[in-house]
């Protein structure tokens, strides 16, 4: 996967932190997804419902949405290197807390928080678009998300035989304790590691930062407008999820929380609707000038396909090993395997999205891949007993080609609109993609595999409607450097 002499066996310069920042995309998804394959095990050893085990897939994927937003803002400010070697750090604390769980409530604050660590995905976002020039970016973003995100397959492939190996296969045993463990060490360990191993920019390069934070900046009150719009679905997400737990729901809240949460909710949306408006109330006065505007519904089109992009993926990569198990009666380690097969196309697929946009352009690119996981989705929700499982396996890999090149297709684009917004751009795109795996593991918990799979396709087909609004990035951004002048950056 190179592209204009991207020599990806080198370990010097931005290949040298290429590497080192997809392995640390990579062990956040090893530690976020260090649940999936041991499901099973899990709900054995704390004797948990099925309506419980949903519960926890949901409650893994919740933080996560306020934490992208949260992290990507401080990326911008205090830059990728310090804020990636922080969140490695605190999100090994939750898998310690999940891996010592003893009841279904100490499980479900173990999961909530280590949606926490799923964070980690923006930071790197930022940190390789001041390495890589244009013509490059889609192609090392794509390597670095992809090659990162097979964090979720390696858990699927690895963990099962570690906890066998550790506790053993008879009933009582608990080896999946020490699995859970082993990636928070692991997660640690590497905080040290990447703080001491990387710079936020090549020697002599600026790193650019946000006027103010607190809220993303924008260009004139319709995007503003419109910003505060693409906010509520993140606020009803967590609404969502509040519910879930709720009497109405496995009952983990009472009703009076449940009302307090939603309460606490809708004030925190007017107080965060509030720091933007002071964040940006000098475009009611005065625009900005026009080589310093962009346009906001440039992220809402993104948002939207991530939504269904990565949404998806991680609620499949959560449900997929049962859903193997179920439906063709396997043993847990063997559909955990197979199941990997879903997430192992990371290491093509989303390299592939990011290559494919830098040499046919952005819009077309993804176009052509929602089309195809509209079609992909399709094909799932047709999966039953039967159909031979090789077949069942090869139509989940095909369908993950088209769901993670399109994400690597979205951050192709990402970085290519506000370079000193990326941060929170990235956070904000990212979010949505939580988002979408809530609506989606909600979804599931109330009907059919081959529904779910359905629901999915039809997102797809309103990403691809959304996506006809998308303006190829084309020219210049430009960017203000310490001394006043003006920078500007190539986005062809």
């Amino acid at each position: 996967m190179s592209s204009d002499s991207l020599n990806l066996f080198s370990f010097t310069g931005k290949i040298r932190v290429l590497h080192l920042t997809w392995i640390a995309f990579f062990i956040t998804f090893f530690a976020w997804f260090n649940h999936a394959p041991l499901l099973m095990a899990i709900a054995d050893s704390l004797s948990l419902t099925s309506e419980q085990v949903k519960t926890l897939l949901i409650l893994n994927v919740a933080l996560t949405i306020p934490a992208r937003v949260i992290i990507g803002m401080l990326t911008d400010k205090y830059g990728p290197r310090l804020t990636y070697s922080l969140l490695l750090a605190i999100g090994s604390v939750p898998c310690f807390i999940f891996a010592l769980a003893d009841s279904f409530t100490a499980a479900a604050i173990g999961r909530f928080l280590l949606g926490f660590i799923g964070a980690g995905f923006v930071v790197g976002i930022r940190m390789v678009s001041e390495w890589f020039p244009a013509k490059q970016l889609g192609t090392a973003e794509g390597i670095y998300g992809g090659w990162g995100n097979f964090g979720s397959a390696a858990a699927a492939m690895t963990l099962p035989t570690i906890a066998l190996l550790v506790g053993g296969d008879s009933p009582g045993q608990e080896g999946w304790r020490y699995a859970i463990g082993i990636t928070g060490v692991i997660a640690l360990v590497y905080s040290v590691i990447y703080y001491r191993s990387v710079t936020d920019t090549p020697k002599g390069g600026t790193y650019f930062k946000p006027k103010k934070i607190g809220g993303m900046e924008v260009s004139s009150p319709s995007d503003f407008v419109l910003l505060l719009i693409m906010k509520v679905p993140m606020y009803a997400a967590l609404a969502l999820l509040t519910w879930k737990l709720s009497p109405q729901g496995v009952s983990m809240l009472s009703q009076p929380v449940a009302v307090a949460i939603y309460l606490a909710l809708a004030a925190l949306y007017v107080f965060d609707a509030k720091k933007c408006y002071e964040i940006n109330r000098e475009i009611f006065v005065k625009l900005p000038e026009p080589i310093h505007r962009y346009q906001f519904k440039q992220v809402a089109v993104l948002n939207i396909l991530y939504f269904a992009t990565f949404g998806s993926e991680l609620a499949v990569v959560s449900m997929l090993p049962l859903f193997f198990s179920e439906t063709f009666t396997l043993d847990p380690v063997k559909a955990g395997l197979l199941a990997s097969a879903y997430a192992f196309m990371n290491l093509m697929s989303r390299p592939a999205g990011g290559l494919i946009s830098d040499r046919f352009g952005r819009k077309s690119t993804l176009l052509i891949l929602t089309a195809g996981l509209a079609l992909g989705y399709l094909t799932m929700s047709m999966i039953d007993a039967q159909w031979p499982l090789y077949l069942a396996v090869a139509a989940a890999m095909a369908c993950s080609f088209f769901v993670q090149s399109g994400e690597g297709a979205v951050f192709a684009v990402v970085p290519l609109i506000k370079r000193r917004l990326t941060g929170q751009i990235a956070g904000m795109t990212g979010a949505y993609g939580n988002v979408g795996a809530v609506f989606y593991l909600t979804v599931l918990s109330m009907v059919s595999y081959q529904t779910f799979f359905l629901v999915i396709a039809g997102t797809a087909v309103l990403g691809f409607v959304t996506l006809l609004f998308l303006e190829e990035p084309e020219g210049q951004m430009a960017e203000v450097m310490p001394d006043g002048s003006v920078s500007l950056i190539d986005v062809a």
